[in-house]
């Protein structure tokens, strides 16, 4: 597995959609990391959903994995995703927030109480009748977060049928981009996905989503 991006303190991997973070067996995405990268000692900092592809932060010594762990804790790495959705959305753009409790059936779901919200900012562009793209950049860094919200909007992300998402070949998620300052080094890393045949037909308008 090859980074997309590579510095002393860390590397960006490019994480497959359906695929988890962890796995009982050994078979999660950072097992494989750590298998293909026999001569480092990895450090999780951070974590995508199994439908999730994208970028994924992964620290290469203890004190990078401390400090970066802090910087997704106060909010000082600016993550950027984008979804796609068949359903037309209550609200176009702007900010969603709002608790998030875990339902008797495992899921979670967004309430309208502020206590410890779940925060995110959101814009979307129509590409046809039944297919709008989204732009989500997460303040907080809650389970689930951005397919509840999603959901919570009326437009569940296309595949994720776990919130009530139309059935697809995968789930169409995927973190675009980082960006976050290190020890006064600007670090900015975009990839566009990899995989999905609905992104893939997209490519011209994913690829100016960092811009917005």
């Amino acid at each position: 597995m090859t980074p997309v991006f590579e510095h002393e303190d860390f590397f960006v991997f490019d994480k497959p959609a359906d695929v988890s973070f962890h796995s009982e067996n050994g078979t999660g995405f950072f097992a494989q990391l750590q298998t293909a990268h026999p001569r480092e000692t990895l450090f999780p900092v951070h974590r995508l959903d199994r439908i999730t592809s994208g970028l994924l932060l992964v620290a290469r010594n203890k004190s990078a994995a401390s400090e970066l762990g802090q910087m997704f804790e106060s909010r000082r790495i600016q993550k950027t995703y984008i979804a796609l959705t068949d359903k037309t959305p209550s609200k176009k753009q702007g900010t969603i927030t709002g608790d998030m409790e875990r339902t008797r059936d495992g899921n979670w779901k967004l309430l309208r109480s502020r206590e410890n919200p779940a925060i995110t900012r959101f814009s979307s562009r129509s590409i046809s009748s039944n297919l709008r793209l989204f732009i989500l950049k997460p303040q907080t860094g809650r389970t689930h977060q951005l397919r509840v919200m999603m959901k919570a909007l009326g437009s569940p992300i296309i595949g994720d049928e776990r919130y009530g998402g139309t059935p697809a070949e995968r789930g169409y998620l995927h973190a675009l981009q980082l960006a976050f300052d290190w020890r006064g080094e600007n670090i900015v890393v975009h990839n566009m996905p990899s995989s999905g045949n609905l992104f893939q037909t997209l490519a011209d308008y994913i690829d100016h989503t960092h811009d917005a």
